[in-house]
């Protein structure tokens, strides 16, 4: 123990003689870690908000899209056509078993206005299971009802951005606001989201009754899209298929056709949501890997220099006594101090630059734990590999040959 301590003193000396040398060695490590913990805390952080963008779409989500992502040839995207119907939402509710609730959807933009105040915003047309499937709690007033639903009526929910721009200082239910010029009477306003994972503002929306979008804003006879929510998770896959299968025969779709609607279940949706967030990870991460290699090769040529200026010196330390493992030892001590050492700086970096990220972007970040433990140990190994070499160069040298260096 006490040689391993005295090979560590002679190690910090060695380092301390040349403090500028040894601190630039350790930036090459200290960025490389920083570019490890800045890649992790970025790409974490985008996964976990996307992942809680799709968590708030609801449990157990079906989603059909009128159109097809490729339709006779033509690219046409999803909701490009109004091939859904009132009728086929219908059937998915009453014929396929393990759907709990179904929400035509009715999608448009339009210039709102209350007052002199007006607004341009998103209006949906929804069903009443609109709230509970979204889970999206109205905190003022109350949702609209399934008379206001089968009526027509001109009612609506607002978000906490149309609250502020309409009725800025004011409670806004029980107001008026008209969409293109017609009236609707605000009857509740939803708990505030926030931005969403692309940055848009999810509270700037109008919810209204999908027939009242229908008949008095958009004057539509078919759905460009619809929510489905099945009873357990186990049943999207199953429930998914039936849908597929009853839409098919529903629109008189043949074999040798492409379908005319798009369905995707919420695990689908989080896999392509979170495919660009894969991509970035595998291009910062190969960024930081060539940082840490970097790093070593700067911790390598250092540590050959090192040896080749104290060639004298271990020559001394050999004559009285020194064995190779001894020499080997020390210069190794030195490399992973070094790396370590660096790797602790760049942690610090790495934090402290994706905390500021976030607090001056909005840029959502994210560092587990057990990653910090990964980029420490990870800077002591490049070290230890980078030092390796120079350290059995330094152990294999001849005593006498190693006295006469000057």
């Amino acid at each position: 123990m006490k040689r391993i301590w005295a090979t560590i003193r002679i190690a910090g000396r060695a380092l301390r003689r040349n403090k500028m040398r040894t601190l630039l060695t350790m930036l090459g490590m200290i960025i490389g870690v920083a570019a490890v913990i800045s890649a992790v805390s970025i790409t974490n952080g985008a996964k976990a908000q996307i992942e809680s963008q799709i968590a708030s779409m609801g449990q157990n989500v079906i989603l059909v899209f009128s159109g097809s992502h490729n339709r006779g040839g033509v690219h046409m995207g999803w909701g490009s056509a109004g091939t859904l119907t009132l009728e086929d939402v219908e059937a998915i509710e009453r014929e396929i078993p393990g759907v709990t609730a179904t929400s035509p959807e009715v999608r448009s933009s339009a210039q709102v206005a209350a007052g002199n105040q007006n607004w341009g915003t998103q209006i949906l047309g929804e069903s009443v299971a609109y709230f509970d499937i979204r889970q999206w709690p109205v905190v003022s007033g109350s949702p609209f009802s399934e008379i206001d639903v089968r009526s027509a009526n001109k009612v609506a929910v607002i978000g906490k951005t149309i609250a502020d721009e309409l009725f800025p200082g004011e409670d806004p239910v029980g107001q008026i606001m008209r969409i293109r010029s017609v009236p609707f009477k605000i009857v509740g306003m939803l708990q505030p989201k926030g931005l969403s994972v692309q940055g848009s503002d999810q509270d700037d929306l109008v919810i209204i009754p999908y027939t009242s979008a229908m008949k008095r804003v958009q004057r539509a006879t078919t759905v460009r899209s619809v929510i489905v929510q099945t009873a357990k998770p186990t049943l999207l896959n199953p429930v998914q298929q039936q849908i597929t299968s009853l839409l098919r025969q529903r629109h008189r779709i043949t074999a040798e056709r492409d379908d005319d609607f798009t369905v995707r279940n919420q695990q689908e949706i989080a896999e392509m949501a979170t495919a660009q967030s894969k991509t970035m990870t595998m291009l910062l991460g190969a960024i930081a890997g060539v940082s840490l290699l970097v790093g070593g090769i700067g911790i390598m040529n250092i540590m050959l220099v090192s040896v080749t200026e104290r060639t004298r010196e271990i020559g001394i330390r050999m004559a009285i006594g020194a064995r190779g493992k001894d020499i080997l030892v020390q210069f190794l001590v030195e490399a992973v101090t070094l790396s370590a050492i660096g790797g602790l700086g760049g942690i610090a970096f790495g934090l402290g630059g994706s905390h500021l990220l976030s607090h001056f972007t909005s840029w959502p970040t994210l560092t587990p734990a057990s990653w910090v433990a990964i980029a420490l140990i990870s800077s002591a190994a490049v070290g230890m590999a980078s030092g390796f070499y120079p350290a059995w160069k330094a152990s294999k040298l001849d005593p006498i040959e190693a006295l006469r260096y000057e």
